[in-house]
């Protein structure tokens, strides 16, 4: 039989108030707060918090605090990401980042949801689905990334944006329900 636990990871129905579920939220809650109670100049002690709270994040990853996560060890980052203040990313499970994304300020990243149908809804049980974000991304502030989402390389969208279906590579994004408004040159440096 499998734990709470498993069943969060896999995406299933699971009960979020189950012991060891619930006792590595508030790990990472008193981690976080010790990270959002640094100052800027404190960067050995930020980076041993992150190395803590981030454990499959990459060299170069820069976090404006606040930060605010469920569990940290679900969030793979790929080198230089930016994370601007006031950030949320709920990894019930997997949150895959490619390198060089950048998130503007109060973008919100949801891997939790809960049954549509208020019969199972009322059981109190959840579950989760995997987003992956690709490298070279760029998510304007105050964007929603709802759960199961892909976004494409190289990708813009733009600032107030409900990520509601998978968005590919190349293209600008924006809107609510986000959706392509043009496709971008790749080959462009500017």
């Amino acid at each position: 039989m499998k734990t709470e636990k498993q069943k969060m990871l896999a995406g299933e129905l699971y009960n979020a108030l189950d012991k060891e579920i619930s006792d590595e939220r508030t790990a990472t809650r008193l981690l976080l707060k010790r990270l959002n109670e640094t100052a800027e100049n404190e960067t050995v002690l930020r980076a041993e918090i992150l190395k803590q709270l981030l454990p499959h994040a990459s060299d170069g990853l820069w976090i404006q605090p606040p930060f605010y996560c469920d569990y940290g060890y679900n969030i793979k980052i790929g080198e230089k990401v930016f994370f601007n203040f006031n950030c949320v990313v709920l990894d019930v499970t997997y949150v895959t980042i490619g390198h060089r994304t950048l998130f503007g300020p109060n973008v919100q990243i949801y891997t939790a949801t809960h049954p549509v149908d208020f019969r199972e809804r009322a059981t109190g049980l959840e579950y989760a689905k995997p987003i992956t974000i690709g490298e070279d991304v760029w998510i304007g502030g105050s964007a929603v990334i709802c759960p199961g989402i892909n976004i494409g390389d190289r990708t813009v969208i733009g600032a107030g944006s409900v990520v509601t279906k998978d968005i590919p590579s190349d293209v600008f994004a924006a809107g609510n329900p986000c959706k392509v408004i043009r496709s971008l040159d790749s080959s462009r440096t500017d």
